[in-house]
Parts: structure tokens; C-alpha cells; sequence
């Protein structure tokens, strides 16, 4: 049984403004510009790239937090930081977004890759909201527009599909534009914010939740069937369980509350599928019908499945009453905070084998910066403050 939400807001609360992100402050800003985002146990840097939406993402974190915690000076510098690295390195002459740069700034990989428009467009939306900077609101609306123009082809040029034999959707474009455009609903037109999250929540809700199982298929044919194929069967627990909480709470934002209760319906239903009953925690990758699974790594268990997880517990818990997350939340907070956090170098592991150990003692790489953690912690605080209002 944990304690009640007080000490558990204590608890997440201290996790973030204690530990977590003066880790970040003390090692991954780069004077030259940018941040660093490869850092070992200790945060010592150990590669010097810049990955553009890691950058996007660290200057959303420290923009929002300055935004909707507190006004620290710091945290508004350090959004700063970032904002002006990308402004002046992080695009090609077409405005689109690469996706990784050397330490200067100097372009490495090309713009194959549609999220790093995606966290442009947060970080910049976020910075401008905290600064007032027009040209920063300019250029999140820009990168927020070249995201809807690559929609229907995210890779572009650069992707390796065939056309045509085996045409697939990937629930990682609508449950990522959804969230976007929900960050940006601030300075979008008003008809082209619900036309795009009316689409893209029906096509999560009738493509990719799967109604006999209420499983999340990563990817689906165009009329939401499941081709045989490893990518057919392929299962993404954590994206399932955070898309539920991207779909919760845009639906309750529009006061579909039978909507929001199918998305917590399916949180527990790939819960329940993906948790591993031997040695605990959320399975890196399934086969929907318990073939073997194409990923190496099916059995490991990443940091950012488990802290999404807790949020979208507690958004159905505190947000429609769903007493029957509770359990289950209690289950994976105590996973979650006796394997990830890090107390004799600060922060937190992001990836550890199948019986729960350490796999790589980093902090930070060119996947895991500063924003799951922080974001999520951040969340839960807010859900578990005594002071808050509750759903009855």
C-alpha cells in the first residue's frame, strides 16, 4: 500500500526540482550552444552531437516548467539557450528540420525524420509563450505546418518502404500530432485545431485500438486490419500506454467523456497484456499473438513506458474516477521508483535488462534527454497534490 497523495507529492516533487533537473543544469548545457544530451552515470559528456528533437524537447521542458510551475530567471534562460541553438542551426535552406548536428552546429543528418519538426514546434510554442518572442511563435507555427504537409508521407525522399505492396500507418504519427497540436492550440486557428485533432483522434480510436482486444497495434493497414507480418502483430507498450494519455485528455478537453473512458479501458487492457509476471515491469515490444517478436530488445524495459504509465494512471484515476487504476498504479510506481532513479549520482537509468538490471548506466544518449522524466514528474505532482480538485 503506498502512502497517501501528499507524501506521494512530496515525493515526485522533490524527484524533480531536487534531483533531476539540476542534473541537467549542472552538465548538459553546452556554452558554445545547444545542450548536451549524451552524458554517462556521473553526466560526463561522452558524444557532442546535438539530435534536433532532443534539443526541442529540453527547451519545452525548461520553457514549460517556467510557464506552468514557477518563473525562475533560470529556467527561462535555459530555454533561451536552446531556442537560439536551433534558430540559427537547426534547419536547411527549406525550412525543414535535421536531425542531428555536430557540436557547432554543422548539419549531420539529413531532415528524414518528421519528430524533429514535431518538438520544434513544442519548443518553440512553449519559449514563446514564456518569452513573448513573436519570431519564435513564427517559427513553431512553421515547423507545425511543415509537419501537417509531410502527414501523409513523414519520411519523405528518405524513406526505405517499397510503394505500394505493403502499405502500413504508424500509430506513432497520429498519437505525436495530436499531442502537438494540443501544445499549440494556443496559437493555432481555431478550425484548423479541430479539424486535425477530430481526425487524428478518430484514427487512433477506430484504427488503432484494436475493439476485440482494446490492444494498440503500432501499425495497421489503411482500413485498421492486422496484416500477418512481424510489423503487422508488432505491439509498442509503451507508445500504447502513452497515446492513451495523449487520447484522455484531449477527449476530456472536449468533453467526450465515453471517449476517454475507451482510452483508459485499453491502458488496462495492454497493461495487463505487457506486464511481465515473472520479473515485473512493461515488456519493450510484444507480438500480439505471442509469436517471437522481430525486436531485439522485446524484453527490456525502458524508463519512459514506465513514467508515462504512472501518468495516464493518475489522469484516469483523478480525472474520471477510475478507482480501478489505483492498483495497478501502486504496481508500477513501485517498479518504476525501485529501478530507475539513480541516488548516488542523481537522475535516472533509462534501460535496464529483463529481471530488472541496469542494461547501460547512462543518463542521457541520442534517445533519452531531458524531457520523459521531468515532464512526467512534473504531471504526477500536479495530480497528486492534495490542493487539487478531484473527479467524483
Amino acid at each position: 500500500m503506498l502512502p497517501g497523495n501528499h507524501t506521494l507529492y512530496q515525493q515526485y516533487r522533490s524527484a524533480l526540482l531536487d534531483d533531476v533537473l539540476p542534473f541537467w543544469d549542472r552538465h548538459s548545457r553546452d556554452p558554445q550552444g545547444g545542450f548536451f544530451t549524451c552524458l554517462d552515470r556521473m553526466g560526463n559528456v561522452y558524444d557532442t552531437d546535438k539530435f534536433i528533437w532532443l534539443q526541442g524537447r529540453q527547451t519545452w521542458t525548461y520553457a514549460m516548467l517556467y510557464n506552468r510551475l514557477e518563473k525562475r530567471p533560470e529556467w527561462l534562460a535555459m530555454a533561451k539557450h536552446g531556442a537560439d541553438f536551433l534558430r540559427a542551426h537547426g534547419r536547411d535552406a527549406n525550412g525543414e528540420w535535421y536531425f542531428s548536428l555536430d557540436r557547432n552546429g554543422a548539419p549531420l543528418v539529413q531532415p528524414y525524420n518528421v519528430f524533429s519538426e514535431c518538438f520544434a514546434a513544442v519548443g518553440f510554442s512553449q519559449y514563446a509563450l514564456a518569452s513573448g518572442d513573436e519570431e519564435a511563435k513564427d517559427i513553431a507555427h512553421r515547423a507545425y505546418r511543415n509537419m501537417l504537409r509531410r502527414e501523409s508521407f513523414p519520411k519523405g525522399v528518405y524513406t526505405k518502404a517499397y510503394p505500394g505492396t505493403r502499405p502500413l500507418r504508424s500509430f506513432a504519427f497520429p498519437m505525436m500530432f495530436l499531442h502537438v497540436a494540443h501544445e499549440l492550440q494556443w496559437l493555432l486557428p481555431a478550425d484548423l485545431f479541430e479539424e486535425n485533432t477530430t481526425r487524428w483522434m478518430n484514427d487512433i480510436a477506430t484504427l488503432f485500438i484494436d475493439r476485440e482486444s482494446g490492444l494498440v497495434y503500432e501499425n495497421v493497414a489503411p482500413d485498421g486490419s492486422h496484416p500477418d507480418t512481424f510489423e503487422g502483430r508488432l505491439l509498442n507498450p509503451g507508445h500504447g500506454l502513452e497515446g492513451m494519455w495523449f487520447l484522455m485528455d484531449a477527449a476530456l478537453g472536449r468533453g467526450d467523456t465515453a471517449l476517454a473512458h475507451r482510452a483508459a479501458d485499453s491502458l488496462l487492457r495492454i497493461l495487463e497484456f505487457s506486464w511481465d509476471k515473472e520479473y515485473g515491469g512493461i515488456f519493450g515490444f510484444l507480438d500480439a499473438r505471442g509469436k517471437p517478436c522481430e525486436k531485439l530488445e522485446w524484453d527490456q524495459k525502458f524508463w519512459w513506458a514506465h513514467i508515462e504509465t504512472l501518468v495516464a494512471l493518475l489522469m484516469a484515476e483523478t480525472r474520471l474516477g477510475r478507482t480501478d487504476c489505483r492498483a495497478w498504479f501502486e504496481k508500477v510506481h513501485d517498479y518504476t521508483w525501485s529501478h530507475y532513479p539513480d541516488p548516488a549520482h542523481g537522475e535516472w537509468f533509462g534501460y535496464l535488462n529483463r529481471r530488472g538490471e541496469v542494461s547501460l548506466p547512462l543518463k542521457g544518449s541520442k534517445w533519452k534527454g531531458c524531457y520523459h522524466v521531468p515532464r512526467c514528474l512534473f504531471m504526477c505532482m500536479q495530480m497528486l497534490d492534495p490542493t487539487a480538485p478531484r473527479s467524483r
